[in-house]
């Protein structure tokens, strides 16, 4: 617990970014109009692709007897991939409502 609190006196100006980042991003999200959720869409899923890249290199460099830096890169991966795949799906199903049904 004492490292955690270390950890956040230390850094105290980034988790002030972070938490101004959030804020930002929630403002930001909120204005978008819906015509331009589906290609913001896409290029979130793309980003995540980058993400995913980065927690594999991060595990590649980590020692294979740290099971926990392992497991966390592990799950990292995991949740990026689902949410590839899962926005790929979103973004696909939101593109067939504006086919023209036969």
């Amino acid at each position: 617990m004492d490292n955690i609190l270390s950890f956040f006196s230390e850094n105290l100006q980034m988790v002030y970014i972070v938490i101004l980042m959030i804020f930002v991003g929630v403002e930001v999200i909120g204005h978008v109009p819906s015509v331009l959720h589906t290609p913001l869409m896409s290029g979130a899923n793309a980003i995540h692709g980058v993400i995913i890249v980065g927690a594999i290199l991060v595990m590649l460099n980590a020692d294979p007897n740290n099971y926990f830096a392992l497991g966390l890169g592990f799950v990292a991966v995991l949740l990026g991939t689902l949410n590839v795949v899962g926005g790929f799906v979103v973004t696909d199903r939101m593109l067939e409502m504006f086919k023209k049904k036969k």
